[in-house]
């Protein structure tokens, strides 16, 4: 198996209403693919589809070689959602062992206490309550939960919301870290700079419909643009 991900022809509709149209996309295995597009393109529904929550109507997608919703595939995908919130009644350290409990796996807590200090999450927050924490830290703790179940492959939307450009620059070296240890890493992301100083492979999805599938190289070049943002919107504009 060489791509994490292959989807060929792949429609999903809400009711009458067609919101995925005959995508075909591969993710090679073992690198940080980015996923653009606007509020509504169709990236949420198209990760509900590789996650088995929502069934194609047309088309096949394989994750790992097995079916979306495969209870051996689900084993091997980690997912931090968008509008992430752990429960507020525990710990840090109560989320992150639920977490890998999810897994079947178990993470010492030599092994969690470095990855805080990859992102600069303070030591003494985790054994409080997550109520005590801000935006940026719970932030931080999602996506250190995600990444310790070890998963080869890991889907992340938005990770970088409510943190500030420190923290952005710790997220993106742990993400490229993962990357680096032969895992996929999937992220969507409206802050595309990022994207073009972490990804080998961007696809950008407008109204449904893949619009462009390569590398930010080759976007910024299709589109005569200096950077991936203003590629992206020449991109969806044409």
């Amino acid at each position: 198996m060489t791509s994490s991900i292959a989807i060929s022809g792949l429609s999903t509709s809400y009711g009458k209403t067609k919101v995925l149209h005959e995508i075909s996309q591969s993710v090679p295995r073992g690198i940080v693919f980015g996923l653009i597009g606007l509020n509504g393109a169709g990236k949420t529904t198209l990760i509900k589809v590789l996650l088995g929550l929502r069934e194609a109507t047309q088309g096949m997608a394989e994750v790992l070689g097995r079916k979306p919703g495969d209870s051996e595939a689900k084993k091997q995908i980690a997912y931090l959602p968008e509008k992430f919130e752990p429960p507020p009644f525990l710990t840090g350290f109560e989320f992150i062992d639920f977490t890998q409990r999810l897994y079947g796996r178990q993470v010492t807590r030599d092994k969690i206490l470095a990855a805080a200090n990859a992102l600069q999450l303070q030591p003494e927050a985790l054994p409080r309550r997550v109520t005590s924490y801000s935006k940026g830290m719970r932030q931080k703790l999602g996506l250190l939960a995600t990444l310790l179940t070890d998963c080869p492959l890991v889907i992340l939307d938005e990770p970088m919301s409510g943190l500030d450009p420190r923290a952005r620059m710790l997220v993106k070296d742990v993400i490229l870290a993962a990357q680096r240890q032969g895992r996929t890493l999937v992220v969507c992301s409206h802050i595309l700079a990022d994207l073009d100083e972490m990804c080998p492979q961007v696809a950008v999805l407008h109204e449904g419909r893949l619009a462009f599938d390569g590398s930010p190289e080759a976007l910024k070049a299709q589109t005569a643009q200096p950077n991936l943002e203003r590629g992206f919107l020449a991109c969806i504009d044409a």
